[in-house]
Parts: C-alpha cells; sequence; structure tokens
C-alpha cells in the first residue's frame, strides 16, 4: 500500500498511534505490560528514525489528516527541531522504560509491600504510554488548538504518574501540580479564543502569514505565553516543580524532568520564534532573559543548600531550564549564531544528563533506604556504575567539554558576546560555577568509603537500574562530539538532501 511507503507523510500519525494503542493495551493486559511498553517504546524510536530519514532526503513534510486542508483539517509537520525533539523523547523514553521495569523488579521483590508496588506499576505502564502520546503529538502538531489538546493529555498523564507514590507528600504536590496545570491549560485556551477571534485560523502556517501587531494578537500571545510559562516552571513559577519531581518515583521524576517541561518550553519558544515572531519585541525578549538569568542563580543557589539528593537534582533543573531562557534576548540579534542550535543542544543534553541523574538518585535510594546526601559515603562500593553515571551526567550540567552542555552554552557565550551583551556571559558562567558546587557537594560524598565502611551488595535488579542511566550519562558527556549531526538536522530542516548535494546551500 502507497501509505507505508517510505516517502508517504503518514507515517507522522505512528509516534501517537503505537503509545496510544500501547497504553490501552497496557490496561487490558495487566500482566504483559512492559513487554507492551517496551514493544511500543522501540517501535516508536524506529518510526522516528525512519521520519528523520525523510527530512534529510525530502525535507520538511506535513501530513494532513484525513486529507482535509487547513483550516479546516488538522495537520502535523516534520522539520529540524520537531525531529530532534522527537529523537530526544524517544531515546529517552526507550532508557526510562527500561530502568522503569528494573525498579519496579526491586520494589516488588520486597514480599513486605508487593500489593502496594504492584499497583503502582499497573497504573504506571498505561500512564507513562499516554504521556509519551501526547509528548510525540505535540512536537508534531501545527495547530494551536491541537497544541492545547497533547498539553492536556501530557498535564493529566503527569499529575497522575506524579501521585502514584501515594504518600502524603507526593500526593500534595501532584493536586498542586494538576491545578497549575489546569491554570496554565486555562490560560492557554483563552489565549486561543483571542487568537480564533482576531484571525479566525488555528494552523500555525496560515498564522506566520497573518500574523500582525493587532492588540488581539499580542493578547492572545501573552496569554498564551502565560500558560506555558506555567507548564515550563520558569521562575517565579516555578514553586510546583521540585515537590513534584522530589516525591514522585524515580522512573517519574525522570519523565518530569528530562520531557514533561521540554514540550510546554519547546512551543513556547516556536511560537516567539516562528509563528509570532513580526509580534514579539526587544523589551519581551530581555525580560524572558532576565527571568532565565534570575532561574539559573537563585535554582542553583537553592539546590547547594538542600539535604536530600533528589530535591537537590529538582532545584537543578529550575536552574538549568533558565539557560534555555536566556537564548530569548540573545535570538533577537542579527547575524548571532542559530537560535535553534543553541536551544537544541541545551534541551538534548539536560534531558540525557537529567533523567541519568535522577535514575541514579532513584537507585541510590533503593540501596540505601534514604538520599540524604551527608549519609552517601561509601555508595560507589556497591553501586560504581551508579556513582559513575551520575559523575558523567553532572559534567554536562557543569557544561565541560566535550558534553553537550558545553556546547549549548559555549554557543551561549559566543552569541552573548558577539553581540556585546556580555551580562548573559556573565550568568552563564556564574550559574556554571555553581552547578559544579552542587554537583561536587554530592560527588564528594559518593566517591569516599570510608575505612571499616560494612559492603552492602548490590542486587542482581541493580543492572537493569544502573546501565540506563550510564547510557543517557555517556550520551549526554558525547553529545558535543556529534554535534555535527544536530546541526546538520537543524540546518537541512528547510531543505532537501538533493539540494545539498546539488550544491543548493551557500
Amino acid at each position: 500500500m502507497t501509505v507505508f511507503q517510505f516517502s508517504s507523510p503518514a507515517w507522522m500519525v505512528c509516534p501517537v498511534i503505537l503509545p496510544l494503542i500501547a497504553g490501552l493495551f497496557c490496561f487490558l493486559f495487566s500482566h504483559r505490560t512492559f513487554a507492551i511498553a517496551l514493544a511500543a517504546a522501540l517501535a516508536n524510536l524506529l518510526v522516528v528514525c525512519l521520519l528523520t530519514g525523510q527530512l534529510l532526503v525530502f525535507g520538511p513534510m506535513r501530513c494532513h489528516m484525513g486529507g482535509w486542508q487547513p483550516p479546516l483539517g488538522i495537520t502535523l509537520r516534520t522539520d529540524g527541531p520537531a525531529l530532534l525533539m522527537l529523537l530526544m523523547t524517544a531515546v529517552t523514553g526507550l532508557a526510562i522504560t527500561l530502568y522503569a521495569k528494573g525498579y519496579f523488579s526491586y520494589r516488588i521483590s520486597d514480599p513486605r509491600r508487593a500489593g502496594r508496588h504492584q499497583r503502582q506499576q499497573r497504573y504506571f505502564w498505561p500512564l507513562w504510554m499516554l504521556l509519551l502520546a501526547g509528548l510525540n503529538g505535540l512536537f508534531l502538531s501545527n495547530d494551536v488548538f491541537n497544541v492545547y489538546v497533547t498539553l492536556e493529555l501530557i498535564g493529566i498523564s503527569a499529575a497522575s504518574l506524579a501521585a502514584l507514590s501515594g504518600k502524603p507528600a507526593s500526593l500534595l504536590a501532584s493536586f498542586r501540580y494538576l491545578l497549575v496545570s489546569l491554570l496554565g491549560s486555562l490560560t492557554y485556551l483563552l489565549g486561543i479564543v483571542f487568537l480564533y477571534r482576531s484571525n479566525g485560523v488555528l494552523d500555525l502556517d496560515l498564522l506566520q502569514n497573518l500574523a500582525a501587531n493587532g492588540l488581539g494578537i499580542r493578547t492572545a500571545l501573552a496569554l498564551m505565553s502565560v500558560g506555558l510559562l506555567l507548564k515550563t516552571a520558569l521562575f517565579p513559577l516555578h514553586f510546583w516543580l521540585p515537590p513534584a519531581h522530589a516525591n514522585a518515583l524515580a522512573p517519574v521524576s525522570a519523565i518530569l524532568s528530562a520531557l514533561v517541561v521540554k514540550g510546554s518550553f519547546y512551543m513556547l519558544f516556536r511560537f516567539w520564534f516562528e509563528t509570532f515572531q513580526s509580534t514579539i519585541t526587544l523589551p519581551a525578549l530581555n525580560f524572558m532573559g532576565f527571568l532565565g538569568a534570575v532561574a539559573v542563580l537563585w535554582g542553583a543557589v537553592q539546590a547547594i543548600r538542600q539535604h536530600r539528593l533528589k530535591l537537590m537534582v529538582a532545584y537543578s533543573t529550575v536552574s538549568q531550564l533558565g539557560y534555555l531562557f536566556i537564548a530569548f534576548p540573545l535570538a533577537g540579534v542579527d547575524g548571532g549564531i542559530p537560535v535553534w542550535s543553541i536551544v537544541i543542544f541545551m534541551a538534548l543534553a539536560h534531558a540525557c544528563a537529567k533523567s541519568a541523574m535522577f535514575m541514579a538518585a532513584g537507585t541510590v535510594f533503593l540501596h540505601l533506604g534514604h538520599d540524604r546526601i551527608k549519609d552517601l559515603s561509601g555508595v560507589r562500593a556497591s553501586l560504581p556504575i551508579t556513582v559513575f553515571a551520575y559523575g558523567i551526567a553532572g559534567v554536562s550540567l557543569m557544561g565541560l567539554p566535550p558534553s553537550g552542555g558545553f556546547v549549548g552554552k559555549w554557543l551561549l557565550l559566543t552569541a552573548s558576546l558577539g553581540s556585546s551583551q556580555w551580562w548573559w556571559a556573565l550568568v552563564v558562567i556564574t550559574g556554571s560555577l555553581l552547578a559544579s558546587i552542587y554537583v561536587f557537594r554530592v560527588m564528594s560524598r559518593l566517591f569516599v568509603i570510608p575505612e571499616g565502611f560494612p559492603l552492602k551488595k548490590s542486587e542482581p535488579h541493580f543492572r537493569l537500574l544502573e546501565w540506563p542511566a550510564m547510557v543517557l550519562a555517556l550520551i549526554s558527556l558525547f553529545l558535543g562530539l556529534a554535534a555535527s549531526w544536530p546541526l546538520y538536522i537543524l540546518a537541512h530542516g528547510t531543505t532537501t538532501l538533493a539540494k545539498v548535494f546539488a550544491g543548493g546551500l551557500p
């Protein structure tokens, strides 16, 4: 059938449909949940690789669902930034799926709480598949209302996942997260109302051609931006993030920190620098950069002050998200570094490193029964892979070469100094120094084995707990060495491979 040909845009539907079907099957066949989820994660990665091949050969593509053209129909699209975000989600999602299997297997092996952990696992897999479908749909959506639908799907499933622990602290944190998510969705939906009233269309391509500096457009963009900022947890709207991430189960913390906040940020960035670019003013860009700078410094200081490992990693997320917003004022400078390069490298490096960190923190908690930083000495003797995974991920967060974090921060420094906005470079350097403090504060405990320390052997389940974190940490480390690949996809996301070979690019 022609629909399954390599050149067919119908493949775009698969990253959304496959996880949805897998989530349904996880509900129906509870005894095969991991096998179903793993098959869906592998199939998702394969399809995303196929879509990447399509992009390189044919350039950006559109898929009009049911043959209906916009503004009546639903349109999906693939381009360089969307494909890289899909790849990030697919790779990180596969590692999280494997880690979650080891995590729940270990917890269920304890007969005292096996029933509770089995219930957690039963609900985790369908909710995780639902969230994966929402993320893929968000990155592929080419309509602001479809973006709203996927944001709701992500928010509801993420809040439910955050509550799986069942502890009072996690229930309170997840309820707060749910309320903030609903408030953000309501604000975003109100912006859609203004947008539709002003233009009569919701397709992003049509809006880009129609967007003007009218009051309705500015009001809509402001409301939609506030809603997305609430979901992204940019300072000072971050109050829900640390308790939600720190009190969730370890696989859930990795999902929330690495993937969920990236979705809303991606759409915010796409709106500001593509669909409504003509509406954005320089003061607005500087304001976003200011909030990002405060987030970098304040989040790092709070991370240094924490006494629990997971809470420290959660505040680190607040800080690392700030770097993404420092790119806003730098993107408004003509002749500077391509802003998509900065943002994509920061997002890719953060997703891999932060997933690895939360996985390592969860494994340490399972091993010791706590995550108090002051009592982590001796862990390296039993969990060397986990400790090294944490350290390698820390290298990326600090921005040391050859990591992807280094490339992202180097691009930020180059853009800020090249545009004579040296104050952003100062924030980046200060934030990196503060990151080294909270990373080495933990490493100084993890790598020390006190004399006479009683060794505690790791369980067999820990192999599946340790290696996904190590692989993601290594990806974040060597992402800088493979920088040409993401740059290639970004640079050629608006052309075809045939034009490149023909010399069509300067």
